[in-house]
């Protein structure tokens, strides 16, 4: 072999030898290709369907928190309307009672027109003495006979004035009795408004109402004879009792 042969430099018999330097590239090519037939790798679809999952919990609450300040909004205009009608009912409740008042005192009773009746005498044209001539009883005479007659006229107007029944007038007052809140207790309530007793005072029945939020009202009716008791002393003495009463409204008002 000749001498230069022999003499070949280093970089030359790493050229003449058969080692693969680019097999990573290769392998990375190759590790694509059957990636893109069958598929991502099963850590990468592992990867990408965790990502999807977090993405879509956050959509869900996102969502959750939308829907959340809606009903809000749906229950602060629920309770600004509740109480708008409850406004409503308890001016239309006072109503009634209020107006009846004003109607009494704007159109007062007119005593009738007395009629002037002019009694005259034949013999004479003085008006003193035709006043003196008017006899109720028919007669001006003092005898005896004339004085049995107005007796006896006194006597039966009396007897039939006696036998006459005095009528009492008497009203049915339904009233609204309010507590404070939902904790009231109903059944103590109800025992004090009926310890309420006066003459001419009789309680009836009476039933819980709901009024909004679990809160009840105490609906109940009575009868009082117009001369003793009145919706304002009553009323007055129902609020005594305020650890459990709120408040008083006359719901209806009838005479009897």
């Amino acid at each position: 072999m000749p001498k230069q042969s022999t003499n070949m430099s280093g970089l030359q018999c790493l050229a003449t030898e058969n080692i693969w330097f680019d097999k990573h590239r290769y392998d990375e090519a190759e590790k694509c290709f059957y990636e893109g037939v069958n598929g991502p790798s099963t850590q990468h679809q592992q990867s990408s369907s965790h990502a999807g999952g977090d993405q879509e919990l956050v959509s869900r609450m996102k969502s959750l928190e939308l829907e959340n300040q809606t009903l809000h909004k749906v229950v602060e205009n629920m309770r600004a309307a509740l109480q708008k009608l409850e406004s409503r009912v308890a001016m239309l409740e006072k109503t009634p009672v209020s107006a009846a008042v004003p109607c009494a005192k704007a159109a007062p009773v007119q005593a009738a027109p007395v009629k002037q009746v002019k009694v005259e005498n034949g013999g004479g044209d003085d008006d003193d003495d035709d006043d003196d001539d008017i006899d109720l009883f028919g007669s001006d005479e003092e005898d005896e006979e004339a004085e049995r007659l107005k007796q006896e006229r006194l006597e039966a107007y009396a007897a039939k004035k006696a036998k006459k029944p005095t009528l009492i007038a008497k009203s049915s007052i339904l009233l609204d009795v309010k507590p404070w809140d939902d904790e009231t207790d109903m059944a103590k309530l109800e025992e004090c408004v009926r310890s309420v007793q006066m003459d001419g005072l009789l309680w009836g029945a009476s039933k819980l109402v709901p009024v909004g939020y679990g809160i009840k009202k105490l609906q109940i009716n009575c009868v009082v004879e117009d001369d003793k008791v009145g919706t304002d002393i009553l009323e007055e003495e129902i609020t005594k009792f305020e650890d459990f009463v709120q408040s008083v409204d006359v719901a209806a008002f009838n005479k009897i």
